[in-house]
């Protein structure tokens, strides 16, 4: 069951994404923007965790979950090491993602040549 939650999850996130792109002049910047800030907000309130619980993997693939992992790792080491934590867990739980975006992305500029 928790596959077709999840498959149902991802899918109603990008069908709010399709609808705002289609409806306003938002672009996709602004729009991812909006969903990363969505999920830093539910996990202050600690609604993503519960969203997690019930959706399973499905809840941290879409960029909802980006910001739940900021504000997640932010707060854990906020309570271990005061405000200073609030800057060191930022990206404890984020840092392999981006690490690996900006490997791929180098690799992927070597190999491919831009269009004139």
């Amino acid at each position: 069951m928790k596959l077709l939650y999840s498959f149902l999850f991802c899918g109603l996130i990008c069908l709010i994404g399709q609808i705002i792109l289609d409806n306003t002049k938002l672009t996709p910047g602004h729009i991812t923007s909006i969903f990363v800030v969505l999920g830093a907000f539910l996990d202050i309130f600690h609604i993503y965790d519960e969203i997690i619980k019930v959706v399973g993997g499905g809840a941290q693939l879409p960029i909802t979950s980006f910001g739940h992992s900021l504000v997640h790792g932010a707060l854990a080491n906020t309570s271990k090491h005061g405000v200073i934590g609030l800057f060191m867990g930022m990206f404890d739980l984020t840092a392999t993602g981006i690490s690996v975006v900006i490997v791929i992305s180098f690799l992927l500029t070597l190999i491919c040549k831009p269009k004139d």
